[in-house]
């Protein structure tokens, strides 16, 4: 059978998506004071949704000292279940699923937008960003921060989210747990690769079994991954490897790579014979649902995709600049994309105003 963008990709027995575009995660930075929905994220995220089979919403913190980026979504207290309710309403009722990712920053979060230390595995500071040098979290408090993923997910059940994705990609914490550099513990929770996979796995686990005792319709629990680190010691591609096995495992409904290209090489080795992504296919053997990601913008790239064993893809850059990507592309009227943003164009891209200020170079194509 022939594979084509408009194909619909069954995730679960009883979810499904219209098509194989999947709108990337994205922060904007333009909620209100506190990490309340705005009406401006609800407008973007509205365009973009009649386009896609999927909407992931940018990283959502689930504990105050979690937050990463500024005026972006919290989902660590009841009173945002209404406006994530409004947005989780605004993308489905464009008929795309809605997916609420949710992260915690861990040694990632600016200490500006926090009161205290930043928290990670351990008392080490990150090689890149506006970090400073963490406080090892204690023993109770991890425990503290897996029951406020959980509360997160039960606040996106409420909100009438399609799902969550646990953002265990970008440096953020989950993946901090996992990484020989950012985790030096000795209990349970670091050491050996199988301990450091626990907070991982405990985490899918329990998200998992919320869901089944308390949602009232299917819900999806997707993660996303990072396959490999540059730090010395970091994470190996053959880590994510038995980690994607243990993930399947626990029961998670599909898996999202977080790549700079989707056939990008490996950082570490770069003479590898194939692309990462080839690795994680074969791991996968179909078990799960892939979503790739990475410089997807032509219908040359969605070929190259469709002629690998990867159901779904996601697009940021080109969905940002064009919400109507998906059917210009299947269409072939990619002449017609819009490719570089315009001040005469923001309504129409429901681009809100404070983003366009601070992205302006790279959304005009300068950078």
């Amino acid at each position: 059978m022939v594979k084509t963008i408009h194909d619909a990709v069954q995730i679960t027995d009883y979810i499904h998506t219209r098509n194989r575009v999947v709108l990337a995660p994205m922060t904007l930075s333009v909620c209100q004071p506190g990490g309340y929905v705005s009406q401006d994220d609800i407008d973007f995220y509205a365009r973009r949704a009649g386009q896609v089979g999927m909407v992931i919403t940018g990283s959502a913190y689930v504990h105050a000292q979690g937050q990463a980026f500024r005026d972006s979504f919290s989902v660590a207290e009841d009173d945002k279940i209404e406006g994530l309710s409004r947005l989780a309403h605004a993308i489905k009722e464009k008929g795309a699923l809605a997916i609420l990712q949710i992260y915690h920053g861990g040694r990632m979060v600016p200490p500006v937008l926090i009161e205290g230390k930043p928290v990670a595995p351990s008392a080490i500071i990150g090689s890149h960003g506006n970090v400073v040098e963490p406080r090892s979290l204690k023993h109770l408090e991890v425990d503290e921060i897996l029951q406020a993923f959980l509360d997160a997910t039960r606040r996106a059940i409420k909100a009438g989210f399609d799902g969550v994705e646990l953002h265990g990609a970008n440096t953020y914490l989950i993946q901090q747990f996992l990484s020989p550099h950012s985790n030096r513990r000795q209990d349970k929770w670091g050491g050996s690769l199988n301990n450091r996979m626990r907070f991982a796995k405990t985490l899918v686990k329990q998200v998992k079994k919320l869901v089944k005792e308390e949602a009232d319709r299917p819900f999806l629990v997707g993660y996303r991954f990072s396959p490999e680190e540059i730090e010395d010691p970091g994470i190996e591609l053959w880590d994510s490897l038995q980690l994607i096995e243990q993930l399947i495992a626990m029961g998670v409904d599909y898996l999202h790579l977080s790549l700079s290209h989707v056939f990008r090489p490996s950082l570490r080795n770069p003479e590898a014979p194939e692309p990462i992504i080839h690795s994680v296919i074969k791991k996968i053997n179909g078990r799960v649902p892939l979503i790739a990601v990475g410089g997807v913008q032509t219908s040359q790239d969605v070929e190259e995709i469709l002629a690998e064993d990867i159901p779904l893809f996601s697009v940021g850059k080109a969905m940002l600049l064009d919400p109507d990507w998906p059917i210009k592309v299947s269409q072939g009227r990619e002449y017609d994309i819009i490719t570089r943003y315009r001040d005469e164009l923001q309504e129409e891209l429901k681009l809100p105003t404070a983003f366009v200020n601070s992205l302006r170079d790279y959304l005009e194509g300068n950078q």
